[in-house]
């Protein structure tokens, strides 16, 4: 039995497969509409969650599943006090895998200790998004046919930022990346991913506050919005939240072949008008993550097709 818990817990052999298998699935939907059928997927998000959750309650039905589960921890038993211990234990009576979002670091790694069905870490606080990386490197390998030899540049809260985070990560692992990292001061990227990820694999990178100087060396942007949720001082976020906004005059010097991401919600940090310019490409990551969510149930299941 796998879990999916850190994106490192993925070789590159195994994220190249499910790219592969995402894209079987993009040319030929039909062979898997029943491929989970009689199989439940738990959707346990005891954090608010739009795209993740309906992402991976798509990509179950889509395969001819079912889904069960609660949107709020205040409408499960955690409300009362259950321990996430207890709610695994239950829940893996019900279901044959289970996808969990939980605002405390490292709650998803705790389920799998107990767990008896395979558990999927679908964000855990600021720590890691590994399904969120799936579907970012999806999105990159469709734009270039590769994850290979191009300058990503990650803009806003990169401190908190748990798709940054796992996405770092997972790319660090691959030749010829550059890394690019935008931020204020207070926001900057984590020390220990500075220090064990980049610096240790002598990766290249630079640390800006200035995303115009940043923008013509860009072959992907990847745009973040300041949480307020994992702000203790409401000040600070006031002050912060509305560093970076792109607009299409951001874009001028900008790459023609850039692409725009963002893991979405978005607040202010991309204006709506950017939404027609070829290079966003946001809305299309929204789709690729049902894609390879699909594709990261199959084998977590142990299904081949």
């Amino acid at each position: 039995m796998r879990h999916l818990i850190n994106i490192t817990d993925l070789s590159i052999e195994e994220i190249d497969e499910l790219i592969a298998v995402a894209e079987d699935i993009i040319a030929h939907p039909e062979k898997y509409q029943e491929a989970c059928k009689h199989k439940i997927l738990a959707t346990l998000f005891f954090e608010p969650s739009t795209r993740t959750r309906l992402s991976f309650e798509a990509a179950m039905q889509r395969m001819g599943g079912s889904v069960l589960g609660f949107s709020a921890a205040n409408s499960s038993s955690a409300a009362k006090g259950e321990t996430v211990s207890d709610t695994i234990s239950t829940v893996c009576r019900y279901a044959d895998i289970i996808a969990m979002r939980h605002p405390k670091e490292g709650a998803p790694y705790a389920a799998s200790r107990t767990a008896t069905v395979p558990i999927i870490n679908a964000g855990d606080g600021g720590h890691n998004h590994p399904t969120q990386t799936l579907t970012d490197l999806l999105t990159i390998h469709r734009e270039r046919g590769n994850l290979e030899n191009f300058t990503i540049g990650f803009c806003g809260d990169l401190k908190f930022g748990r798709t940054v985070h796992s996405l770092v990560s997972a790319l660090a692992r691959y030749t010829g990346i550059k890394f690019v990292f935008i931020s204020p001061e207070e926001l900057k990227l984590p020390k220990y991913l500075i220090d064990n990820t980049l610096k240790a694999n002598n990766l290249p990178y630079t640390e800006t506050t200035s995303l115009e100087e940043a923008m013509p060396e860009l072959d992907f942007l990847y745009m973040t919005r300041v949480q307020r949720e994992r702000f203790f001082n409401e000040a600070d976020y006031v002050r912060l939240k509305d560093t970076y906004i792109l607009s299409p005059e951001k874009l001028v010097t900008a790459k023609p072949t850039m692409a725009i991401l963002h893991p979405l919600p978005r607040v202010n940090e991309i204006t709506v008008d950017v939404d027609s310019d070829p290079r966003a490409r946001y809305f299309d990551q929204v789709e690729n993550g049902k894609f390879i969510r699909m594709a990261l149930i199959l084998k977590l299941l142990g299904i081949t097709v």
